[in-house]
């Protein structure tokens, strides 16, 4: 499936829209790309559940990305409640996740470090009911020069069949694999606005 160029109406998350105008601000004051200290978003503490941060090392198609951050309902989602705490970072997302999940989202990761852009895309799943499950994956870079070298990602999970099972939706061994329904890029001319004015859940920030 190829990558589609977007703007941010394509994110259905509205706490991914915030995430992105946050990125967005950073963005405004940092080229090419927003450092990672710049990235505060409002009400942090609440998100850290489903985000994961990564540290990319390398370039291009060789890069890989080392967990730093592993929110706790991820650790959930990906059936991971067995591993010490201690050990779910400082490891290889290739490593942690296995061979085949990690064919099925590398190419997201690729894309947002090829592109120093955020990447986001959806797929459906099923949980352990059968019940169908959007999973949505939202990936902003950073970095002090020119290369990609941190990586946050918001990972949202929604059904519109009310309440589903989270544990190991995305695991080793789900009901079902994910269908990937929207890859993006977002990468389209923005409504232009100051770097210092506060923007709303609804404003973008023109990226070059």
């Amino acid at each position: 499936m190829e990558f589609e160029s977007s703007d941010p109406s394509v994110i259905r998350s509205i706490k991914q829209r915030e995430l992105l105008n946050t990125w967005l601000r950073a963005a405004a004051r940092h080229r090419p790309l927003p450092l990672i200290g710049n990235f505060q978003p409002n009400r942090f503490g609440e998100e850290l559940a489903d985000m994961m941060g990564f540290d990319v090392r390398g370039v291009g198609d060789s890069a890989r990305f080392l967990i730093t951050q592993e929110g706790v309902r991820l650790t959930a989602t990906y059936g991971n409640e067995h591993i010490d705490p201690d050990q779910r970072t400082n490891r290889y997302l290739d490593d942690a996740i296995g061979p085949v999940r990690y064919a099925n989202v590398i190419e997201l990761y690729r894309a947002c470090v090829t592109h120093r852009r955020p990447a986001y895309s959806i797929s459906t799943v099923q949980d352990a009911d059968g019940k169908d499950v959007s999973y949505e994956r939202l990936l902003l870079p950073f970095g002090s020069s020119s290369n990609v070298e941190q990586i946050v990602g918001s990972y949202k999970s929604i059904s519109i069949e009310g309440g589903f099972k989270i544990n190991n939706l995305m695991g080793l061994k789900p009901k079902a694999l994910p269908v990937i329904l929207i890859r993006a890029i977002i990468d389209r001319e923005f409504v232009p606005s100051r770097a210092d004015r506060r923007l709303s859940d609804d404003d973008v920030i023109e990226l070059d």
